[in-house]
């Protein structure tokens, strides 16, 4: 399998070809964290759907793995999915015993919350620890103090923009 990380990383100089400045796109944060996330996920999807899971069965299993029941909502944030599409999903997901609805326990019957069942954990066990594995190697080449720099630099951020968002 090919990593692009055993690569140098390439930059795009537009306009003068003499120019040393990087093109927008390959200094703009927002772009290098798309790039990297569809590059990483992409190499770990071949191995999703190798196992027969669907890329989206496998964000909601993922998600939901080892915690909590929690709202739809808060699914939908986690594994980057509309919640419309989400709702169709768990649906399905439902059907097959991965996923189970439960009321809220606020009583607040507008929010549904939603767990993984017994069959999505068996399902999604041996995948996680792919995951974890493929996260291993992709993080290797920069060390364990840089990679859990870079992990809690990017927690940090989900935290500081999902305050920012919730507050608009």
């Amino acid at each position: 399998m090919y990593y692009p990380h055993e690569q140098l990383a390439c930059q795009t100089y537009h306009g003068d070809p003499m120019s040393t400045e990087p093109a927008f796109v390959d200094d703009y944060l927002a772009a290098l964290l798309a790039q990297a996330s569809q590059l990483i996920s992409a190499e770990f999807h071949e191995v999703v759907r190798a196992h027969g899971i669907s890329v989206p069965e496998w964000r909601v299993l993922a998600s939901l793995a080892g915690g909590e029941a929690i709202s739809i909502g808060q699914l939908a944030e986690i594994a980057v999915t509309k919640q419309p599409t989400l709702t169709r999903q768990l649906d399905r997901m439902a059907a097959k015993g991965q996923v189970e609805r439960l009321p809220n326990g606020d009583g607040d019957r507008r929010v549904t919350l939603v767990r993984i069942t017994p069959t999505g954990a068996a399902m999604v066990a041996k995948l996680i620890d792919l995951a974890r594995e493929h996260e291993r190697r992709v993080l290797e080449p920069f060390g364990l103090k840089r990679a859990e720099a870079l992990k809690n630099t990017l927690r940090r951020i989900i935290e500081l923009h999902q305050r920012a968002s919730n507050a608009a």
